[in-house]
């Protein structure tokens, strides 16, 4: 976000069709404040009290690291917050990912004027748990590993092309678990479970309805994460993917070569005596430029012959050849010191798509039985998980509530993969339908995602909601200028806006 569109929000009123973060909206239906804050989630329901009062409901609040001033814009968002309200009755963190719960730590002192009462999270963050402890367990070894891969790639010499380009792709996900002043996410998580002043709740897939106290004509269903691992791993097709249990080995490989990969560690089962030889690590550097240096320059006659092996064979500029049997300008493809580093990949994507699964995904129900659905970042596996789930003895089901959806925040910025087709956007046919999708493509490009959002996800979010797909990077967003048509069109009763920080509905 522009950093003069956010001076201009921190002073503007809201624009549009009605003035106020908490006009009252349509009976028995909320408002919904969306942050525009780039790569992130952060969302203020308010409900209408009976006694005259609101009820607000904040859905997370972060920022991906790589978003440049996020931390600064985090502090805003909260301020902002803290503006419309000193006192927020629920606050629901749908998973552990930093871009979720970033401002919880960039933010820390913002949050010291503002009384949280109750926190939920999903049942994955359970301490008390079996599985929760043993997902713990395994995202703590993972982000272990991969930190400790990520600094070995960032610090080899002469990386090749797949070397390099796999840094770049580490960097990109462990945004979600690292922030910029080297807080992680389980501070920021835990951060966020220290806010409560009364209760933390972990919810369980199936629970409810549940009340909002206080409010009446609203009933919240817990739709996932599920509790069967296997759909936890679906992200896209079961066959791609690695168990949970091979995670955990993956993990604790990673760490194993990352403890011995500098060539000095201590390993009782090696069949070379430590004395012969030199660590890789100091003898690639000087093997690898145009020309080996002299014998005199080294410590002794046989790093000199290591030295010029390396160089001839190994680390230096290829030999010249002929045509077509001219080789690369260097030897780099013949290296494998760094190999071991592609496994990370594998982890990391298995990490990230994981967590996304086990977000918790809350459906409410308001009005005349319409539902407003929040996914977090759900991934197939969490979205198929629904299809079973039933409340009341049958008389609402997940398909159900899917088919009386008429509002929707679109899950993990509109990727490929965080929107289900024939058991998720197909079933929501309600001709009042209306969605929200929280990205910022400029800032996912300068991240390096090419394809969030997704074109197909909106354009099929399009086809069932008309004009009424809101992204977070929308050009009117800077100057205030809300169209005409999602002011009292479908599920949109009014909109308004804070230029360059917030869009703000209300549903009904």
């Amino acid at each position: 976000m522009a950093r003069a569109q956010r001076k201009a929000a921190a002073s503007e009123p809201g624009h549009g069709s009605a003035s106020g973060a908490a006009a009252a909206s349509a009976a028995h239906g909320f408002t919904v404040r969306h942050y525009c804050q780039g790569i992130g989630d952060c969302h203020l329901l308010s409900f209408p009290r009976e006694d005259g009062g609101r009820y607000f409901v904040l859905i997370d609040c972060g920022v991906h690291f790589l978003v440049k001033g996020g931390a600064d814009t985090m502090r805003e968002v909260v301020a902002d917050i803290a503006r419309t309200t000193r006192r927020i009755d629920l606050l629901v963190v749908t998973h552990e990912h930093m871009d979720h719960v970033s401002g919880f730590v960039s933010a820390a002192e913002a949050f010291k004027g503002i009384h949280v009462e109750d926190v939920w999270f999903a049942w994955t963050e359970d301490p008390n748990d079996p599985m929760a402890r043993e997902l713990d367990r395994y995202k703590g070894r993972a982000m272990a590993a991969l930190q400790v891969a990520g600094a070995r790639l960032a610090g080899l010499s002469r990386p090749s092309a797949h070397l390099d380009a796999l840094g770049k792709c580490l960097a990109q996900v462990m945004g979600f678990y690292f922030g910029a002043a080297g807080d992680n996410v389980r501070r920021a998580r835990n951060a966020a479970r220290d806010l409560a002043k009364g209760k933390v709740s972990y919810r369980q897939p199936g629970e409810g309805p549940l009340a909002l106290p206080g409010v009446a004509g609203i009933k919240v269903y817990v739709l996932g994460p599920p509790r069967e691992p296997a759909l936890i791993r679906v992200e896209e097709r079961a066959s791609e993917l690695y168990g949970l249990a091979g995670g955990i080995g993956m993990a604790q490989a990673l760490l194993g070569c990352s403890a011995g990969g500098d060539g000095v560690a201590e390993d009782d089962g090696s069949p070379f005596d430590p004395e012969i030889g030199w660590p890789l690590a100091e003898i690639l550097p000087l093997a690898g430029g145009a020309k080996p240096p002299k014998p005199a320059e080294l410590p002794d006659r046989r790093a000199a012959a290591l030295v010029d092996l390396l160089h001839a064979h190994y680390a230096g500029p290829a030999a010249q050849g002929r045509g077509k049997q001219a080789p690369a300008a260097d030897q780099s493809w013949r290296r494998i010191d760094g190999d071991w580093l592609g496994v990370s990949a594998d982890l990391a994507l298995q990490l990230d798509r994981g967590v996304n699964n086990t977000s918790l995904v809350l459906a409410f129900e308001f009005g005349d039985r319409r539902v407003a659905l929040f996914v977090g970042d759900a991934q197939v596996g969490n979205w198929l998980s629904w299809q079973g789930l039933e409340w009341q003895d049958g008389a609402v089901t997940g398909p159900d509530l899917l088919k009386r959806t008429v509002y929707l925040k679109v899950g993990h910025h509109g990727s490929h993969n965080a929107t289900l087709k024939a058991k998720g956007l197909e079933l929501m046919n309600d001709p009042d339908f209306s969605a929200f999708i929280p990205v910022n493509e400029a800032d996912a490009k300068d991240i390096g995602w090419t394809e969030m959002p997704f074109a197909e996800i909106i354009d099929a979010l399009k086809r069932r909601a008309g004009g009424r797909v809101v992204r977070a990077d929308e050009p009117w967003l800077a100057s205030g200028a809300i169209p005409a048509a999602l002011a009292g069109s479908g599920s949109l009763r009014a909109a308004r806006c804070k230029p360059g920080l917030w869009v703000e509905f209300d549903i009904a």
